[in-house]
């Protein structure tokens, strides 16, 4: 469907090259007391409406978030909160067998009541399409999983897995049973429904028979926009409220300005160096320890993310509860040499970098990077791909290149892409030892046992694995005055629009 309210929103993307206005009159038929407009990360061309497969763009993960419910979500500290689930126990102390309770006052959008079918429906659905989703529940055997009426199940794992409610969070949404083929919109039970959408622009409206809070905004438009620069040009020329993921630069240009706020969401911003440990020259440890400290970690993070962020330790989930206390890692050139010349490379390696400007501030990383290997005698020739390609072209295929992280918890993360059998294991990390040890640590139900055994993993990790983790950066959002309750916690919880607010 085609929406003439659009073209004010994608205005600002082209305001110096059309001549669009830039007035900042909301939308034809839209009251700007109580619509958001949300420009957010995306490419129209990748646009999906299955919640459940491959989902590129951040836009689309925003309206799933507001149309369909989810079991569970992560709070703004990171901590497991109820949503559609109510509550998840361990049967007789069993950790592969647990009772899950659903609220009792969830409907879908048609009338429809949410029962356990349409929930085990819905998570059997999304294990089928592993492949596409990075085998998101694959911690789970549910075909032995089983419905207990109407707002009971038993969901069986197919080994001791203590963290249940985490891996219920933020991604399992729920459609109605038998919703096999959903290459259109299904009803769901979430905030809000859907009013009118093309590739571009969504359109929702409340749902007045949400079960959840009242609040927030009454309409909401979520427009997928690639360009951060465009985004962030649409909230300035007043054709949108929010602007996802902007440039640290862009929030210095408007910082203290009064007509643009900057909302800050702490460490939610991580570009790791990724390298394959099964491809030369990154399958010796030496090389990869080198890489390591040829950095300037400071230096990159005073200039890709301009101060809004910290140097890192190699860490890939460092704002876990359980992650280790660890230093940044200094810069040492003379060692970074030695290690070269000790691993046979001592005129040098040549490599390309992979990087792209999918999110601001990754093809500068690149080039910093790139100018600080030279230093050690790693020339590392960046190539910069495209976003409508990079991420099934480059990612998980190169085997040098810049990443994007920060949406997935560190046990999440481990069991996608860090166990030998991982769906993407990207950089290759097979160590048997540690994934026994993570396997262990999942069946200690002592959270204390748990947590420190989880964080022994994580700098094991750090210390041999092939993720350069060089700083973690601020997320960046730009909000026009009058916009509050703006989502601020780690990973998947700034999808929780819902009651965010614009006045005036």
């Amino acid at each position: 469907m085609r929406r003439r309210s659009l073209l004010a929103a994608l205005c600002a993307a082209t305001l110096a090259a059309s001549g669009c206005s830039g007035g900042g009159d909301a939308p034809a038929g839209a009251d700007p007391a109580t619509t958001l407009r949300y420009a957010a990360v995306g490419a129209p061309a990748a646009t999906t409406n299955d919640p459940h497969g491959r989902v590129g763009n951040e836009a689309d993960y925003l309206r799933f978030a507001m149309l369909y419910d989810v079991l569970t979500v992560l709070d703004e500290q990171g901590v497991v909160q109820p949503r559609l689930a109510e509550s998840w126990e361990p049967e007789d102390g069993d950790l592969t067998h647990w009772h899950v309770t659903l609220r009792r006052d969830a409907v879908f959008s048609d009338g429809a009541p949410v029962t356990a079918d349409d929930v085990l429906f819905s998570l059997r659905r999304i294990q089928g399409k592993g492949a596409e989703n990075n085998g998101r529940l694959s911690m789970f055997d549910l075909e032995a999983s089983s419905a207990r009426g109407d707002h009971e199940l038993e969901l069986v794992t197919r080994q001791p897995y203590a963290e249940v409610g985490a891996a219920l969070a933020s991604l399992t949404f729920v459609v109605p049973d038998g919703a096999d083929d959903i290459t259109e919109p299904v009803p769901g039970s979430g905030p809000f429904v859907l009013e009118e959408a093309d590739d571009t622009t969504a359109v929702l409206t409340r749902n007045g028979d949400w079960w959840g809070p009242e609040g927030g905004a009454d309409r909401l438009e979520i427009t997928a926009m690639p360009d951060p620069a465009a985004r962030a040009a649409a909230v300035a020329s007043g054709q949108a409220d929010v602007a996802g993921s902007v440039a640290p630069a862009t929030a210095e240009q408007y910082a203290g300005g009064g007509e643009v706020e900057v909302v800050t969401r702490p460490g939610g911003v991580n570009y790791p160096l990724v390298m394959d440990l099964e491809t030369e020259p990154f399958d010796d440890p030496a090389v990869r320890e080198a890489v390591k400290l040829a950095l300037d970690r400071e230096a990159l993070v005073d200039t890709v993310f301009l101060g809004y962020g910290e140097p890192g330790a190699d860490l890939v989930a460092p704002s876990e509860p359980f992650a280790p206390s660890a230093e940044p890692i200094g810069r040492d050139l003379d060692r970074a040499r030695e290690l070269l010349e000790e691993a046979g490379h001592g005129d040098g390696v040549s490599l390309t970098l992979h990087a792209t400007n999918s999110y601001p501030g990754m093809e500068e990383a690149a080039v910093l990077v790139s100018e600080q290997l030279a230093e050690a005698g790693i020339e590392a020739r960046v190539e910069v791909g495209p976003p409508d390609t990079y991420w099934t072209e480059v990612w998980n295929v190169e085997p040098f290149y810049l990443n994007s992280l920060g949406g997935n918890g560190f046990v999440d993360f481990s069991r996608m892409a860090l166990l030998a059998d991982g769906p993407i294991n990207e950089t290759g990390w097979n160590d048997e030892e540690w994934d026994a040890d993570f396997h262990t640590a999942l069946a200690t139900p002592d959270e204390g046992e748990r947590h420190a055994l989880l964080g022994d993993l994580q700098q094991r990790l750090a210390d041999d694995g092939g993720y350069v983790v060089w700083g973690l950066g601020d997320g960046i959002d730009l909000t026009a005055p009058g916009v509050s309750g703006l989502p601020t916690g780690p990973g998947f919880h700034r999808l929780r629009i819902e009651q965010v607010e614009v006045s005036g």
